[in-house]
Formats: structure tokens, sequence, C-alpha cells
């Protein structure tokens, strides 16, 4: 008679935090309290209440900026900083290609074409060398990225704003209080737009905030932000087009108790990715985060190399080994370049028109594979981890070790 051995039970799938609900964010009795108090008082627009103010005054003091506006949403932050440019139809902003199509669309709504520079695969960033290949006469600004919470070399791209004479519009939706040389990201440029969505450092849930040390810069902020009429002037008036872009109070007052909360969420999340580099050092076809000398990295999401030379498969076969584990990774991020979206592709934007891309140089649109081979190398190596302020020591350790079985399997063909 033989004797059946025990069944060893399956492993349970890693738990992580998630910044999608409470489990991953710092939300809590302080947002009610403050949330409490704007209700009490009755006063719900930010043009009459206070938290909305206060919080933009105590962002410009923790930036180091002196004028700083909410706003609705990262998007519509760009959107602000776009419209302080003030571009002609047909003026150029040079961007990234791998960012969100919400950094991209304010371009084109203020009549710009928004041209794509090449990125270094490491960072998935805007360099100078790649911006400058793509500069023209037509160019009215650099657009820069800070991706994942990895600063831009920005040094180097300042001296070539400076050269050309031209405005840089920094991108800081995943990056609070990231440095470059020293100096806050979003303060470097001539203008900085920060997203306060779900996801961020620091979240009302949907929201934005711009700074600026130029006074022009931010009074046309202001301006755009509130349907460009003049509160406060003397003979106030509608000076532009611009839209209702405001933060209400209720945001502001979250916003105002999580800014609270930033910088201890920024310094945990340093500390738990410099943890996990240190546990996934010598994994053969994995490389783990590069941050340029000088720089600073906040780490909005983890971002792992993955060379499909060494492990068959490469980030999308990681992803899905990782995904039965409960590891919800993003192999490639947003998948594809901006460019190979069909708003771009088929230049689908106000009716049939194509407008602005009607007032484009050809090669302002061209889109070539050819042009663009740092940016489909950024997307083919790329897998981007989750990532918030609640990991500790245990669920890194963890994330690590499945990281390696993951990736051991995947070499012997073992099945997910």
């Amino acid at each position: 008679m033989s004797i059946s051995q025990p069944v060893a039970a399956p492993r349970r799938p890693l738990e992580l935090p998630s910044d999608q609900d409470a489990s991953g964010r710092t939300l809590g009795d302080e947002e009610i309290a403050r949330v409490s108090e704007a209700i009490r008082s009755g006063t719900l627009t930010s043009t009459k209440g206070r938290f909305t103010r206060a919080f933009e005054q105590r962002y410009a003091a923790l930036c180091g900026a002196k004028h700083a506006w909410a706003c609705a949403s990262g998007s519509a932050a760009v959107h602000v900083a776009v419209a302080a440019i003030d571009p002609e139809p047909g003026d150029e902003i040079v961007t990234s290609a791998i960012t969100d199509m919400g950094a991209l669309a304010p371009i084109l709504y203020q009549g710009a074409i928004p041209v794509f520079a090449d990125v270094e695969p490491r960072t998935c960033n805007l360099t100078a060398e790649t911006v400058r290949a793509r500069l023209s006469a037509r160019t009215k600004a650099i657009m820069v990225t800070h991706l994942f919470g990895n600063p831009c070399e920005m040094r180097d791209i300042m001296v070539l704003a400076r050269e050309r004479n031209l405005p840089v519009i920094e991108d800081c939706a995943q990056s609070f209080l990231a440095r470059s040389d020293g100096s806050q990201v979003g303060t470097i440029g001539a203008i900085g737009a920060f997203s306060l969505q779900q996801g961020k450092h620091i979240t009302v849930g949907e929201g934005g905030i711009v700074v600026t040390g130029d006074a022009a810069l931010s009074r046309r902020s202001f301006l755009f932000i509130n349907k460009s009429w003049g509160y406060g002037d003397p003979n106030p008036d509608h000076y532009f087009l611009a839209l209702n872009y405001r933060l209400s109070e209720l945001q502001g007052a979250v916003a105002l108790a999580q800014l609270d909360k930033l910088e201890w969420s920024v310094r945990q999340r340093q500390k738990m990715a410099a943890r996990l580099t240190g546990l996934l050092q010598g994994i053969a076809g994995v490389e783990t985060p590069w941050t340029a000398p000088g720089n600073e990295h906040v780490y909005w999401k983890y971002c792992l190399r993955i060379d499909s030379k060494i492990i068959p498969g490469g980030s999308p076969e990681l992803g899905q080994r990782l995904k039965a584990r409960g590891i919800a990774s993003a192999p490639r991020y947003i998948q594809k370049p901006a460019f190979q979206c069909e708003v771009f592709r088929e230049q689908r934007t106000f009716g049939k028109s194509r407008w602005p891309f009607t007032l484009a140089r050809p090669e302002a649109v061209d889109y070539s594979p050819a042009r663009f081979p740092g940016t489909l190398a950024a997307l083919e190596g790329v897998l981007v981890l989750p990532w918030n302020e609640r990991y500790t020591n245990e669920i890194v350790d963890a994330l690590a070790q499945e990281i390696r079985t993951a990736v051991k399997a995947a070499m012997t063909g073992a099945p997910a």
C-alpha cells in the first residue's frame, strides 16, 4: 500500500499597498479635519476661500518659487504653463513621446505643434543632445518631463535653452521634491507643472499646481486659471481666451493637509527604493534605476530595465509572471510612443480640420522609427513596478524575492 505525500500549499500572491486606495495613501484624520473646516465655512470656491491660497503659498515656499497657482488637474497645470508661454499658432514645443497625453494635448489646444525628441533609454528622459536635434527656427519652448521621479539632466538642457533663448517648461507631475544639481525641479526652467492626481506623491484625487519665478508668467497663469478675469484689478476684464481651471476649497483643504506629509512620503519612497536596489544587485538581465550624477530620484514608480537577450520574453514575460503573483507591473509603461497614438497618427483634433497640424513643417511631424531609436529601446526594456510610501522593509524584501523567482522561472521556462 502506497502512502501519499503531503501536497505543499500554493504560495499566496503578494499583497502590495496600492496608491488607488487607503492601503498606499497617507489620507487620514488631518484631511478630514481640514475638509470639515472648509465645509463649515460655507465657502467652497477658491476665489473667496482661504485653503487653496494657503496651499499655494506654502507650496511656493517649499519649492523656493516666488509664485504658485493651484488648478484642476495635472493636465490643466501643463495647459496653464503652455498658455503662459503664449505660443503663436504653428509654433513648436520640443518634448518627449514617453509621457501622458495630458502633457501633449495642451500644446495642440494652444495651436502649437509638439515636436518629439528622442530619449536616453536608461531613464526614458530627454537630454540636451536629443533636444538640440529637434530645434528649429519655429521652436517656441522646450518641455521636459521628469519621468518616474527621475530628473532630466537639467544643467545641460538649461545651457542649451539659454543659448537659444528658449523657455523651459518642466512637467513635474511625477517628481515632487526631486532635485537636479541641488535645485528643485519645477524651479529650474521658466515654469513648472505638478499633478495632485490619485497616484502622485500627494493627492487630492484630481488637481495640479504651477510654479514660476517670473512675474509675467505668474500673471498669465493666474488669469488662465480664472477665465482671464482680472480679479483684484482696478477695472477687470476678460483679457484673452481662457478657461475655468480652478481648484475647489474642498480640494485645497485636502492639499494643505497632504503637504504636511510630502517630505516624509518622499523620504520613505527613497529609503525603500534604496533597499530594493541593493536586494536586486547581481541579477543577470535586470538593471536597477540609473540616476544622473547630481540628481535626486523621488520614485513615483520604481523602474527596472529588462534585457530580452538574457531573459527570454523580456519585460512583458517578466511582467506576466509577476502579475500571477499579485504584482501589477507595467511592461513598456505606455505600450507605444505618443506619436503612434491616433490623435497624432491620424491628426484627429478639431472636427476634420487637422488643425494645428496643418501649420506644421513636414519634419516636425516625421515620426519615422529611425528617428527614435532611444525611445523605442526605452519602451522595449522598461518594467514599471508599483510604488508608494506605504512600502516597508518586509514588503520590499518579499518583492525582491518575487522578482528573483520570476527571473529564474523565465530563464528556465518554468510555468508562471
